[in-house]
C-alpha cells in the first residue's frame, strides 16, 4: 500500500515539475518545429501521466475499502499496466 502513495506522489510531482518546465519555457508552441513538437511530445506523456496517476489513485481508495482480494483485483491490475506503459512511453 505504501508503494502505491509512493507511485501516486512520484506522477503528482511530474505533473507539477511539468507545470513549472511549461511556465519557465523560453519559447511557445507556434515557435517553429522545436516548440510544436516540444509541447506535444511532452504533452502527451504528461497526459498519460495524469490518468495514469487518477487510476492508481482511484485503486488505493478502492484498496483502502477492501474491494480487491486474490482472486479478485482486476482493477489494481489493470491500473498498474497501464502504469507500466506510461513508463515505456
Amino acid at each position: 500500500m505504501t508503494s502505491l502513495v509512493v507511485a501516486c506522489a512520484y506522477g503528482f510531482l511530474f505533473s507539477w515539475l511539468q507545470f513549472l518546465e511549461y511556465g519557465l519555457a523560453g519559447f511557445a508552441m507556434n515557435d517553429g518545429i522545436f516548440g510544436s513538437t516540444f509541447y506535444m511530445a511532452t504533452g502527451f506523456h504528461g497526459f498519460h501521466v495524469i490518468v495514469g496517476t487518477c487510476l492508481l489513485l482511484f485503486a488505493y481508495v478502492r484498496l483502502s475499502a477492501d474491494h480487491f482480494s486474490r482472486e479478485r483485483h482486476l482493477g489494481f491490475e489493470t491500473a498498474a499496466w497501464y502504469w507500466h506503459f506510461v513508463d515505456v512511453v
